[in-house]
């Protein structure tokens, strides 16, 4: 019979927010699947836990996945945790549950702390529907097209961000969504924790000075009528609104034709001397 892997949350910065469950399920794993060992292990000496660790993050998950299997299917129990929050969410753990789901593994949720929902319910903003895109791409075509996304979202969004990337993001932001609310929730649940209110300027002009790991949650957007506000513009204005975006004619052709549900190629003659 195989064992079961347990995903647990692990406090995202205050030690107390561990639960007893989780607590419970790190002492009686056989094994313990963890981003950082040396971060984890502070965790297990502060709760007075003494178990095997093995790495498993990013860069080794391809192959350290069929480690974790062999062992899941030899009957031993293993907990997986990230350095912080809920594995699986912006961290490891995606491609070794659908692994487990693939050889009739058991997986077992041990609910706790999750930066992005902390951040949301102290916000002030809407929470009945919300969008969370994780770390913008740093492909910086897929960053535009991800930010666009951003600009016609009607829900809350929820990022996350480094410090050294916050101020780039706050500029992208204001180029592409203009005047909306935003809020940045930095180091939750540590010493420093904070909720900055200002708009978007402010923000930008106080960015370098924040530290920590920060959520930044976006209003959404006005209710847009059925019609596309894009489909409204004649061709050659539909082509510039890409074009001062930044994307080249071959990306903006095939963005015009899916925006209209044309042919590409029917876009591409319209712009063949451009």
């Amino acid at each position: 019979m195989s064992g079961t892997l347990y995903i647990v949350a692990t406090p995202i910065g205050n030690l107390e927010d561990i639960t007893l469950r989780a607590i419970r399920i790190l002492k009686e794993v056989d094994l313990i699947a963890a981003e950082d060992t040396r971060h984890t292990l502070k965790l297990l000496n502060h709760l007075e836990i003494s178990k095997p660790l093995i790495s498993y993050h990013r860069h080794n998950e391809e192959s350290k996945q069929e480690v974790l299997i062999d062992k899941l299917l030899e009957g031993q129990n293993i907990a997986l945790v990230s350095d912080a929050g809920t594995p699986g969410i912006c961290d490891p753990g995606e491609i070794i549950i659908k692994r487990c789901i693939e050889e009739n593994i058991e997986i077992i949720p041990i609910p706790g702390a999750v930066a992005m929902i902390n951040a949301l319910i102290c916000s002030g903003l809407d929470t009945k529907e919300f969008c969370f895109l994780g770390f913008l791409p740093l492909n910086k075509n897929n960053r535009k097209e991800k930010l666009e996304e951003i600009k016609n979202q009607e829900k809350t969004t929820i990022l996350y961000e480094a410090p050294h990337k916050l101020k780039e993001t706050l500029k992208d932001l204001k180029q592409i969504i203009g005047e909306r609310k935003i809020i940045l929730a930095r180091e939750l649940t540590k010493i420093h924790e904070e909720f900055i209110r200002k708009n978007i300027d402010e923000l930008i002009n106080i960015a370098d000075e924040l530290k920590g790991e920060f959520v930044i949650i976006i209003e959404g957007g006005e209710h847009k009528e059925a019609e596309n506000d894009l489909l409204q513009l004649s061709l050659e204005e539909h082509y510039k609104y890409y074009e001062k975006l930044g994307f080249n004619k071959k990306e903006i052709i095939k963005k015009i034709a899916k925006d209209r549900n044309v042919n590409k190629n029917d876009v591409y003659m319209e712009f063949v001397n451009k």
